[in-house]
């Protein structure tokens, strides 16, 4: 995600090497979407907020940069970044304010499981219930936002720096990442916005449920568990071409929830990192071994020039043929930024590119 200035050029640029390098036209194309929306006099919720749950502000939600309290049961909801927003629709709130999906979004900058969800509580974008969207191309916007009057700032899945709390906070409560920055699991965003809205026990039942629908699926394709495995970001022809995201990040994380085993080699690799991804030197890619490799391409001919480098060609995986190359930024969002609502939206496309890549492992020891 863009983080604003002074300090975003840095944050900005290690962000999107290792989501994968969007080309310049696709940049632009993002940047010319323009879709907006009048926002709802308060954030709706599916039902009326329960006595119970007002009572049970104040609430105090610790983060990385201190904790927040907040005095009563937010009506004005915005969030930064990607998932926060997700979260609160799949909580049944829906934010006065919302980002623009301006990478991985569709020609309303948005998402397939956004609209959903907001058609379903009966907001979606081009009604006069819809949230009000704003770019976050230039990083945080901080100008839309106040202009919005939020009774809280939801950005528990964030690079917020400490400089953009502090200003954030001088328009509303902020709830930021409790650690890592965009290190947080969704259940954990979930139970800390759920939390924040005054939704705990909603919260709790939506991150049950959720893992219940991907276990359900995940157990359609019993090849994949135990295959061991590396995400990461591969650039042809590049002194930098090859990032591999770490633990810390909710790529590997939801792998591993689905019973694949993060590679080794990362592992010992990024032992006490509070990074989200390690640049790898393409010189040593050879050493890269796992059953399966995972990236991003912008395109199908991008994958053919992975494999035929001959650097990044080296990487056992793809030797192997057990290269998984999404080329659908679409697809790559809902896991990157993985939310209960896009995590149930990408199975039934993520997990066959997997299952045909662990079938290949197989066959590829026989």
């Amino acid at each position: 995600m863009p983080l604003p200035a002074p300090g975003r050029t840095v944050p900005r640029r290690r962000f999107l090497r290792a989501t994968g390098q969007a080309t310049a036209a696709l940049a632009a194309v993002a940047l010319s979407l323009t879709a907006c929306s009048t926002g709802p006099a308060n954030s709706t919720a599916a039902d009326a907020p329960s006595q119970s749950a007002s009572s049970a502000f104040p609430v105090t939600i610790k983060h990385v940069f201190g904790e927040t309290t907040i005095k009563e049961q937010p009506t004005r909801v915005v969030t930064v970044s990607w998932v926060n927003d997700d979260v609160a629709l799949a909580l049944g709130v829906v934010p006065v304010g919302v980002p623009k999906n301006e990478w991985g979004g569709n020609d309303q900058g948005s998402t397939p499981w956004k609209d959903a969800a907001l058609q379903k509580l009966g907001a979606g974008f081009g009604s006069d219930k819809a949230p009000v969207q704003f770019s976050e191309a230039d990083g945080v916007n901080f100008t839309e936002i106040a202009k919005l009057n939020p009774d809280v700032i939801l950005g528990a899945y964030s690079g917020l720096t400490e400089e953009d709390y502090k200003k954030l906070s001088e328009i509303a409560p902020v709830v930021a990442h409790p650690e890592i920055a965009y290190g947080t699991s969704w259940q954990d965003s979930t139970a800390i916005i759920g939390k924040a809205l005054g939704k705990d026990a909603e919260a709790t039942k939506l991150v049950a449920d959720t893992e219940a629908t991907i276990k359900e699926k995940v157990s359609e394709y019993p090849q994949i568990a135990g295959k061991s495995f590396i995400y990461g970001n591969l650039e042809p022809a590049s002194p930098d071409g090859v990032n591999v995201y770490t633990a810390n990040d909710n790529r590997p994380r939801f792998l591993s929830e689905i019973g694949m085993k993060l590679a080794p080699v990362v592992e010992d690799n990024s032992k006490g990192s509070k990074e989200f991804f390690i640049p790898w030197s393409a010189e040593k890619a050879n050493e890269l071994e796992s059953d399966i490799f995972v990236t991003w391409v912008p395109d199908a001919a991008t994958t053919d020039s992975i494999k035929a480098d001959p650097l990044l060609g080296q990487i056992p995986a793809i030797k192997k043929g057990t290269l998984v190359a999404d080329s659908d930024n679409t697809l790559t969002l809902s896991i990157s930024a993985s939310s209960p609502l896009s995590l149930p939206w990408s199975l039934d496309t993520f997990l066959p590119q997997l299952a045909t890549a662990a079938d290949n492992v197989t066959a590829a020891v026989k």
